[in-house]
């Protein structure tokens, strides 16, 4: 082999090396000043509170448990409802009884009653009848005063009032009561049962349960502690709903749109997963940028996007990083 050939051979290695390097620079500075976004997990919570104020009697979980909907998170001691209840219940039996007599009206012995008076009245007016018209009679042959026929008229007239009135009252005995009574007694009886009802919800509100099953985050009371009307003691994250949330650039946002799916990477799990978009900001924040060029500069906006992950093997947790190379 010449030497000239050897020359040769040796300049074509060394400029394929030459271009390899330069493509591998490329390559490496591209991959370098390529956009990387930076998203975080997230979840639901949910807040466990009471609608009563009171001294935390019971605690029954502890941060990181796992719980059921309806499992018992935390009971409040209430001695005030208790005794509340039973003044409620009190009124209430009072009204059931007052009701049990409007309804059965009154009792046969009153009616009896009512009887004997008109009875006595009758009499008492015949005796009144026949009294006065003796007197008229001798009151007009001049035997008696004007004074003994006035007497016996007024008397005459009382016995006739005193019959009405006895009347009035046995037809009332025997009748019962009005239709308004009736009511009044009846919105008596309802009002105490409500109110029966609102102190037992109180007291079951007392008893605090999980709103959803997820794990628990954080407890923030201690027992023994008091805690006011929807005070927050228990978050529980629903780790059934997760997602990812990005904050892009709006010069980035030619790509994004509902439904869109991303290619992310989870450094957490060491495993990569596609997302698909669900949500995006109506209305964009500010982030201030340095702008590259004295002249032409803008602040960028950035608009919130939330996407969901479309593997359902995968068990994320809120905080985690998930990573977008390209957009």
């Amino acid at each position: 082999m010449t030497n000239s050939r050897k020359h040769t051979i040796i300049y074509t290695i060394f400029a394929v090396v030459i271009i390899a390097i330069i493509i591998l620079l490329s390559w490496h500075f591209t991959n370098i000043n390529r956009p990387t976004l930076q998203g975080i997990i997230e979840c639901k919570r949910y807040v466990a509170s009471s609608k009563i104020a009171g001294r935390i009697d019971s605690l029954f979980v502890e941060e990181g448990d796992w719980v059921e909907r309806g499992e018992r998170l935390y009971c409040i001691s209430t001695p005030e409802l208790h005794s509340k209840l039973k003044q409620v219940e009190a009124l209430q039996a009072e009204a059931n009884a007052l009701n049990e007599q409007v309804d059965k009206g009154a009792r046969k012995q009153q009616i009896e009653a009512a009887y004997s008076m008109v009875q006595r009245a009758e009499a008492g007016t015949t005796l009144a009848e026949a009294t006065f018209q003796r007197i008229e009679r001798l009151y007009e042959r001049g035997v008696v005063a004007r004074q003994e026929y006035d007497e016996a008229k007024a008397n005459l007239e009382a016995m006739r009032s005193n019959l009405l009135a006895a009347k009035a009252e046995y037809s009332l005995a025997q009748s019962g009561a009005t239709r308004e009574q009736r009511q009044m007694a009846a919105a008596k009886l309802d009002e105490a049962k409500a109110a029966v009802e609102e102190v037992n919800t109180y007291i079951d509100d007392a008893d605090v349960r999980a709103p959803i099953s997820g794990r628990v985050s954080d407890i923030i009371s201690a027992v023994g502690e008091l805690v006011g009307t929807g005070y927050p003691v228990v978050t529980i994250l629903d780790l059934g709903d997760c997602w990812a949330t990005f904050n892009i650039r709006e010069s980035e946002m030619m790509n994004i749109a509902i439904g869109a799916e991303l290619d992310c990477y989870i450094p957490a799990l060491r495993q990569k997963a596609k997302f698909r978009i669900f949500y995006i900001a109506s209305e964009a924040d500010f982030a201030t940028w340095s702008a590259t060029r004295s002249r032409g500069g803008f602040d960028i906006r950035t608009f919130e996007i939330k996407a969901r992950c479309l593997e359902h093997d995968i068990e994320l947790l809120p905080g985690m990083s998930v990573i977008i190379n390209d957009i």
